[in-house]
């Protein structure tokens, strides 16, 4: 009697193990090769726009190619990891539907694990997600001079949770990207070095702004400065009367992050040329003026010097 339960049992279970391999079996093949093709039509498509994107950057104009494929190969990267992630997500759910697994449960579990990570992880996911759009957007990139919420440097290194900057002392400063309120990049695509010149009151300002113009003319034609000097200097004119000046306001365009090796130059030889002209520029001092009422206090030092004798 035995026995013939256990063959009766591993009949049934023959039976039902050919029944699997007929009905269900070949839809599991399908899937796993439709999981095998749908990943490499992904991957084949995330290649293509990956080249693409690169070739656009590469015809843009002042713009790091190399830092401009790292970032894009980083974004890609990302899109690729997540659709693999949601594609193997899929797949396995439906492979445990054929074995008959209630994948509700499963479903439910992940769920309310994913809510609870959700809750225990807010800042980190917000990082991650606004240091994609950082990246997205190209606000920021490697060796851009920025200024994050007030702290200004070079950026060393940008990351989907954070952010390097190193300031002009050698400190490092490293900022959340989703705590960042606050970026201004002061080196994308082109720079600029804004002059605000001082002249006295007494001064021609046509003649000082011609000589502002001629002296940024020369700088770029220098062999040494013209190739980070984008365009001619641009004078604007007279900007402000100040208590003890008029200010001129100029501006040169430059290469990204040599606006401050131009400036200096400038600088430097606008004074020579502002010397040689006998153009002051004003420096704070005071003026005692004592009024006609005070005239018998003047003092004759020659006179008080030969009575002295």
């Amino acid at each position: 009697m035995k026995d013939l339960f256990n063959k009766e049992l591993i009949l049934r279970f023959l039976e039902t193990f050919q029944n699997w391999i007929v009905q269900e079996l070949p839809l599991i093949i399908v899937l796993t090769i439709a999981l095998i093709v749908l990943l490499r039509i992904v991957r084949f498509a995330i290649k293509r726009l990956k080249k693409t994107l690169v070739k656009h950057s590469v015809k843009s104009e002042n713009v790091d190619t190399v830092e401009s494929e790292k970032r894009i190969n980083t974004l890609t990267g990302i899109v690729w990891g997540l659709l693999r992630i949601i594609l193997w997500a899929i797949y396995i759910m439906l492979i445990l539907q054929q074995f008959r697994v209630n994948i509700a449960p499963i479903l439910a579990s992940a769920g309310i694990l994913g809510l609870a990570v959700g809750f225990g992880a807010q800042e980190l996911v917000r990082d991650f997600i606004s240091g994609f759009f950082i990246l997205l957007e190209d606000q920021v990139r490697t060796g851009d001079i920025a200024i994050i919420d007030g702290t200004g440097g070079l950026v060393e290194k940008i990351a989907l949770r954070t952010i390097t900057l190193r300031d002009f002392s050698g400190i490092v400063h490293i900022f959340q990207n989703g705590k960042i309120s606050n970026l201004s990049n002061m080196t994308k695509e082109w720079s600029a070095m804004v002059f605000d010149i001082g002249v006295a009151y007494k001064e021609n300002t046509q003649e000082v702004m011609d000589l502002m113009k001629q002296v940024g003319d020369e700088l770029q034609n220098d062999p040494n400065f013209k190739d980070n000097i984008i365009e001619p200097i641009e004078v604007f004119g007279l900007d402000e009367f100040a208590d003890s000046a008029l200010i001129i306001k100029a501006r040169i365009k430059t290469r990204p992050v040599k606006q401050w090796q131009i400036g200096r130059e400038y600088r430097k030889r606008l004074k020579d040329v502002f010397d040689k002209h006998n153009i002051e520029i004003p420096f704070p001092h005071t003026t005692l003026y004592w009024g006609e009422e005070i005239s018998p206090l003047k003092l004759d030092l020659n006179k008080t010097s030969v009575n002295s004798q």
